[in-house]
């Protein structure tokens, strides 16, 4: 780690303990030199925040040297607020890997021994337990702070399948705790670490989701019996969005040996919207991914912190470093580009249902006996309410707090929390989509695709063709849901 090379999903398979870490020597040199700044400033008496001066709205109260250890132990108890269930691991690893390459870039200058502290905790697994819930999102102070009990000893970790205190996990494995001094508490907790540990696992979440999209819309466009022109490379490139074009060509090579691609009588000339413009529409959201990605990763590589140490022209300058509104926007509209995903999912699952558009029976029942999908679309139309609920912007709602000081906010970590619901949400209208598709796929006993013959297989390996008696639906819908979400459907793919 040097800084400047994490990308997004650096942080998710560290954060899973896919990879162990290492800190450059060069980044360890700046932390050094930063170091050395920050007490040369302090010696000549300039005002620093968070080190010889208060935070918050007590930044006009002065700290002095022989105190200041213990004010750096109170800004870590008194900012100790948050609240609710604990980040879970993957999101507390994140956070810290994320905190980590930031004060790399050198503009704390904080103890470096801190960072080779966090650094040994990642590669040894020792998880610090710090509350979810309590930020506003200009900076994730009340969870961090919690990160920083951690360090010095204080707070719980999760170490070898246990909840135990900091220090005895440090003590097994030889590790020693830190001991703040100037500055060292404010660097610790003053980062939007947390939620873009969220947005990062919200990203790779959301990619999964949108291949399995892919693939259930190429489903259902073979149990509708519809159109492939559509997704003719010449046409796309007559609109040269370059997401819109790499989606027409998965849908293409999941198709590829269809049925569909063979003439038809019965074909109408045009399908509805919802199968017609998939490729415009997961173009879109992956275009919407590309503005998300893209500037939460110039957040990883930078410094969030205030006041913000200038290596290189020998200052210190207060600065809103910490607002991370840009990639927060970018997630908040990533969620709205999933509301147009979940409407077309619908949409298709409405169309299945209808012999008008299929050619199949009603509801896509096996025989005159049973009922099948009739009610099922109560549930996926429950699940998109929801979902357009969620999508609803919250970047905005904000009050002025430290003593009308800090009067913005994003509520990062709810922007998040609620795309994540999406998520959950929207595998549940995809499930549904998935039944429809799979049953009139078997119902018209054709030739697939290669990519969705598979898929076919690999869902009917978990739920079987409804045949004979209605059964209970709920079994089904879940086990898909759960199937889906964990990348089932994706397989050798």
């Amino acid at each position: 780690m040097t800084g400047r090379n994490l990308s997004a999903s650096d942080v998710c398979n560290i954060a899973r303990g896919l990879c162990k870490v290492s800190v450059s020597t060069e980044a360890i040199e700046r932390l050094v030199e930063s170091r050395k700044l920050v007490f040369e400033l302090s010696d000549k008496g300039v005002p620093i925040y968070g080190c010889n001066r208060g935070v918050g709205w007590n930044k006009d109260k002065k700290v002095t040297k022989e105190f200041v250890s213990q004010f750096n132990k109170n800004m870590l108890h008194s900012h100790s607020v948050g609240v609710g269930e604990s980040a879970s691991i993957e999101e507390a690893r994140g956070a810290m890997v994320i905190r980590l390459n930031n004060l790399l870039v050198g503009c704390t200058g904080l103890s470096p021994e801190i960072v080779q502290l966090m650094a040994e905790m990642l590669n040894r697994s020792i998880t610090p337990l710090f509350p979810k819930r309590g930020s506003v999102g200009e900076a994730d102070i009340v969870n961090l702070s919690h990160l920083g009990l951690v360090l010095i000893g204080e707070g719980k970790v999760l170490y070898k399948g246990a909840v135990v205190l900091a220090a005895e996990a440090f003590a097994k494995e030889g590790l020693e705790p830190v001991v703040l001094l100037e500055k060292d508490g404010l660097a610790i907790l003053s980062s939007n670490a947390l939620s873009a540990a969220m947005a990062c696992e919200a990203y790779h979440e959301t990619e999964v989701l949108m291949h399995t999209a892919d693939m259930i819309s190429c489903m259902s466009l073979e149990g509708l019996n519809g159109n492939v022109s559509p997704l003719r490379d010449g046409a796309q490139r007559q609109r040269p969005y370059p997401r819109q074009i790499e989606t027409a060509a998965a849908l293409r090579s999941y198709l590829e040996g269809s049925y569909l691609y063979e003439p038809s009588e019965g074909r109408p000339l045009q399908d509805p919207l919802s199968f017609r413009c998939v490729s415009q529409v997961h173009g879109a959201v992956r275009t919407a991914m590309d503005y998300a990605r893209e500037n939460l990763e110039i957040h990883l590589n930078a410094s969030d912190d205030n006041p913000c140490l200038l290596l290189e022209e020998r200052d210190i300058t207060s600065c809103g470093n910490f607002d991370p509104l840009v990639w927060v926007l970018g997630m908040q509209n990533l969620s709205v580009a999933l509301s147009h995903v979940s409407k077309m999912s619908c949409l298709r699952s409405l169309k299945l249902a209808m012999p008008g558009f299929t050619g199949l029976t009603r509801h896509l029942t096996p025989n005159d006996d049973t009922i099948a999908f009739s009610t099922i679309q109560k549930t996926y139309a429950s699940m998109d309410a929801e979902i357009r609920l969620l999508a609803n912007p919250v970047s905005m709602d904000t009050f002025p707090l430290a003593g009308g000081m800090e009067d913005i906010s994003t509520n990062a970590p709810l922007v998040m929390e609620k795309h994540m619901k999406i998520i959950d949400d929207l595998y549940y209208v995809l499930a549904v989509e998935g039944i429809h598709a799979a049953q009139a796929m078997n119902l018209r006993g054709a030739h697939y695709g290669k990519g969705t013959q598979a898929a076919l297989k690999r869902l009917r390996g978990v739920v079987p063709f409804y045949s004979s008696d209605d059964r209970v639906l709920t079994d089904d819908i879940e086990a898909i849901h759960d199937f889906l979400k964990g990348g089932g459907l994706l397989a050798d793919q």
